[in-house]
């Protein structure tokens, strides 16, 4: 019996072992509001522009990366707006605990990466590095009574004040 009991000891001991990981928490949960399909109207921004369309956030990649993408239906701009303008934003964990990051594309070919944060329940925060040769850019989403509002804003270097290159606000189309 004393054999039998050690075997089964012998057997069970490296299953024992084996340890199932700690569930983490969803880093994106913060960004939860955002996710569905936007209306956008844009309201605001030295761009100059009357540009109509939806955006979407959605979960991807088995729900490690959020993701938007904009279609726009109407635009007006003066020639120097790119109404055809299309892009792509990802955001993402890079490490347990740190803040979010996001990286953007766009078919006039800028890439920018962001630090997010969320500095209220249903605001969100996408802020780039600053530098002494180039802009830095700041993406604000904020929802409010069932709309959302967001902002495009830049600030040369060494300047303190963020200009609106862009501004818009609509309701949510679907979730």
């Amino acid at each position: 019996m004393k054999v039998l009991t050690l075997a089964l000891l012998l057997f069970a001991l490296p299953l024992l072992s084996q340890t199932t990981p700690a569930t983490s928490p969803d880093p994106l949960s913060t960004l939860s509001f955002l996710e569905g399909t936007w209306e956008a109207k844009t309201q605001a921004g030295s761009a100059y522009a009357n540009a109509t369309g939806t955006y979407t956030f959605k979960r991807e990649l088995g729900n490690h990366i959020l993701a938007r993408t904009s279609n726009s239906s109407v635009c007006k701009g003066p020639a120097t707006f790119n109404c055809g303008h299309r892009d792509l934003l990802y955001v993402y964990s890079d490490a347990q605990g740190q803040p979010l990051k996001a990286i953007y594309f766009d078919n006039e070919g800028h890439v920018t990466h962001y630090e997010v944060t969320t500095s209220a329940p249903a605001t969100a925060v996408f802020l780039s590095e600053p530098s002494a040769s180039a802009p830095q850019f700041r993406l604000v989403y904020d929802l409010k009574d069932g709309k959302m509002t967001g902002k495009f804003q830049m600030r040369g270097p060494g300047q303190t004040e963020w200009k609106s290159y862009l501004e818009w606000s609509g309701p949510r189309v679907t979730r």
